[in-house]
Formats: structure tokens, sequence, C-alpha cells
């Protein structure tokens, strides 16, 4: 009997794991088997799709392999993206609906390594209450009253500055002009750093090794982007955190502090340290990669459509003669409200050009939308450029057609179907401060120059949006 009795306590683990597997295999025959959305079931391990979804194409594209992928599964469609099981969609009203149900249904889920590089306490990666306390401060800061006060007659002196340095019948690179005259504007309002000045060429250098990575492969190899933007990261954090000491001996000084973001989240904030200091960061990243590619897009389009630069030159020469006959200088928040023209140019850079492509986004909870099953901890990914692209929705989706924004009002242009700063509870806080900045721009870029490409160059996804010879351009001085 003993030995029996030992035999059946060494046979009990074995029994136990039996037991539970039989258990959990009843289980899983009892639950019903999700309708997922078709897809490829033979993938890579890991990295399944991610090369061939984020595989070079041009922006006014959705890609090869997402052209593929739609008209082969549908708008709505799995796959094995950034080394996970992923709902990809490509359909309007899903995308609306993974908006809308932020926190709720869905919630910000990028990769690890872009909270590695930008931070933890980034506004990009952050959820729940610590993201709306972030935005918050973010909002509080681009208000509609420090946007006509403090922001536009910035933005005026920041772009009247880039263009003076522009020489007639000499090439350049529109890019590096818009991502200067966005940095430069970025860093004033986050930390009153002046263009021009050593500290801020030094920081704006840091900045550009600081993107390579962002986009790069998270390898942490000396040497390789990654691994040089972490070092990027450090030093631009030195730079704030030194700013952030000079603030506090003003202060014990009792010195006027400035009036800029650094100023407001240690005024008006409880946020730490090391909070601040990925807060100004992450917005330094928002504020300046987004906006400066949308301002070189601008560029771009209005290039290849000489009846829109026309009729934009002559919406903004009314503008400065009436500026002129009333001895006024300098732009207003009411010289900015006429310029409604200049809105439909920015609305469909926008669309065709989609500076932000897709987001990131996990389910919280088992979904059910449109007779599809998304289980909770997949990943989805709503896909901006394939709804701004797709042909059911807009007409000739490819041209650049700023004046189909004239009849906005119904069908595909309406607001529903737009989404190029995402949308629903983490709708992009400096969405109106893009568009007053590329206003303001293209009012004394018209007025002022024409332009031309000196060779070409197309705008491409790599997955960030960017012109591979910077947009070479030559300008000449309107008499």
């Amino acid at each position: 009997m003993p030995i029996l009795q030992n035999i059946l306590f060494l046979l009990l683990p074995s029994l136990l794991t039996l037991f539970f597997y039989f258990y959990l295999f009843l289980w899983k025959r009892s639950k019903p088997t999700p309708n997922l959305p078709p897809g490829r079931r033979c993938q890579l391990p890991f990295f399944g799709e991610t090369f061939a979804y984020l595989k070079s194409h041009s922006a006014t594209t959705t890609g090869h392999f997402m052209q593929h992928q739609i008209a082969r599964y549908g708008k709505i469609y799995r796959s094995n993206l950034f080394g996970d099981p992923t709902i990809v969609s490509a359909d309007a009203g899903l995308n609306r609906f993974i908006l809308q149900n932020e926190g709720r249904l869905f919630e910000c889920s990028y990769p690890k390594s872009i909270g590695g590089i930008l931070g933890k306490w980034s506004m990009l990666v952050l959820v729940g209450e610590m993201h709306q306390s972030m935005r918050m401060i973010a909002l509080n800061f681009m208000s509609n009253a420090r946007l006509r006060s403090i922001l536009l007659p910035e933005i005026e002196r920041h772009t009247l500055l880039a263009i003076s340095s522009w020489k007639e019948d000499v090439s350049f690179s529109a890019q590096d002009e818009a991502k200067k005259f966005t940095f430069n504007l970025m860093a004033k309002n986050i930390m009153s750093m002046e263009p021009g000045e050593m500290e801020t060429e030094k920081l704006r250098k840091e900045y550009i090794t600081f993107m390579k990575g962002v986009v790069s492969a998270p390898l942490n190899l000396p040497g390789t982007p990654y691994s040089k933007a972490l070092k990027s990261r450090s030093n631009i954090l030195r730079v704030i955190e030194k700013k952030m000491g000079e603030r506090s001996h003003e202060r014990n000084e009792e010195k006027e502090e400035e009036d800029d973001l650094l100023g407001w989240a240690l005024k008006q904030s409880s946020l730490s340290k090391e909070q601040i200091l990925d807060l100004l960061l992450s917005l330094l990243f928002a504020g300046h990669e987004t906006s400066s590619m949308a301002l070189a897009l601008t560029i771009f389009f209005l290039e290849g459509c000489p009846k829109a630069v026309q009729q934009l030159r002559e919406e903004h020469q009314i503008i400065a003669r009436r500026k002129m006959e009333r001895g006024e200088t300098g732009l207003d928040w009411e010289d900015y409200k006429q310029m409604e023209f200049s809105q439909c140019v920015i609305n469909e850079t926008l669309r065709l050009g989609n500076v932000v492509r897709f987001v990131h986004r996990k389910a919280i909870q088992d979904v059910r939308y449109g007779g599809y099953d998304i289980p909770c901890g997949w990943k989805v990914l709503p896909v901006f450029a394939a709804v701004h692209l797709d042909s059911d929705l807009y007409n000739e989706p490819q041209q650049f057609n700023p004046w189909r924004w004239q009849r906005c009002s119904s069908g595909a242009a309406s607001n529903n179907n737009f989404m190029p700063y995402g949308g629903g509870p983490r709708l992009c806080a400096g969405s109106e401060l893009a568009k007053l900045e590329i206003a303001i721009f293209l009012h004394h870029l018209v007025i002022k120059f024409r332009w031309e490409l000196t060779e070409p160059d197309c705008a491409y996804a790599f997955p960030f949006v960017e012109f591979p010879k910077g947009l070479p351009i030559k300008v000449h001085a309107i008499a």
C-alpha cells in the first residue's frame, strides 16, 4: 500500500497537468471561434509582414503591399506587424470607431522602441489620466487666445527670418528650410531659444540625429542609428535640464520668467522633472516633424499646380493691400480668417501627402465590428492614408485638387472621412498651430516669390514622409 501511495504521489503533478490541459481543451471547444478578418496565415516569425508594410513608396499612394492586401482581402484584414497579430483598417468607419472609443475599447500601443527613444512620459505613448494631464498642458499652452496674441506674431517673425536668407536663382533644399523654420519656432516657444544662436544650432543638429533613430531598427549597438539617437536624446535632455536649472535660479532671484512652454509647465503643473523633460522632447518632436513636412509638401504640390498658386496669390494680395491701406504692419487673426482658399490648400496637402499615415492602437477587450471580431490584446492599425486616397470617397484621389474642399459640406470631403491629425480624445493638440504656421508662411511665400523645382523629386514614405533629394527649388522675387 505505501508503494502505491508513493506512486500516486509521484504521478500527481502529471495528472494535474493533464487535467488542466483537458479542461483548457474543453473550454476552448465551448468558446465560439472568433470571426477574424481575412488575411495571410503563413508569415515570418516575429517580423511577420512588417518589412513589406513599411517598404518605401510614394507618399501619394498606399504602397504596393497595402494595395495588394486591400484588393485581396478588403479594407479590413489581419496581419502580423511589429511583432504582434494585427487588424489593419483602411475603412473610414472602423478608423473613426477606434479613435472615438479610445480608453474604452482601445488604447494607444506603440512599439516599445518608440517609448524607449521618446521617453516613457511622452504624450505619444502615455495612456489614461496621465496622458490627459499632459495633453491639457499642451492644449492650454496652445489655446486660441495664445494662438492669436503670441504664437501668430512669432510665426510671422520666424517666417520672415527664414525667407530673408533665400537668394534668387540659387538652388536650395525647401525641405531643409521648412525643417529649420519649424524647429526654430518650436525651440523658441518651448524654451525661448533664439534662431541662429550657437546653442540652438547645436540642439538642431542633435535633433536631426535623434530623428534618424526614431525611424530606424531598434538595435542598441555601437554605431547604429538607434544607438546614436539615444545619445542625442541624452544631449537634448541635458540642454532642457540646463534651461530648467536657469529658471529655478531666476525664480530664486525673483526675475521675470520666459512666457514659454517650459515656464508654463514649471508654474502651472505638478509634473516631476523627468515628466517635464519627456513632455518637452515629445512636443518638440511632434511640433517640428509633422509641420515641417506638411509645409514642404504644400510647396511641392503647389509647384505642380499653377492655377492654385494664382488663386492663392490673389487671396493673399488682397489681404496685403488691405493692410497697406490701413497703414497696418503684421498679420493678425482677422487676416488669418480671410485665408479661405489657403485652408483648402492645406486640407488637400494633408489629405494627399498624409504626413501621419497610421497610428498604433490595441484592443483592451473583445470588440465586434462589421461582423468581424477583434480579440482583446490584438493590435489595430487605423491607416488614415488608405482612407484619404480611397477612390470610393474622393474623386481622383491622387490628384491635387484644393477646390474639392470648397464643396466640403457634403460627400467625400466631409470631416468624417478626413483625419490628418487623428481624432477622439487623442486628437493632435497642435493641429491648429500647424495650420496657422502653413497659412502664415504661404502668405509671405506667394506674395514675394515664384518658385520652381531645380530637379525632379517626389515625397516618399520611409515610413515617415520625406523628399529623397530634399525638394531642391529656386525662387524668383515678384516685383
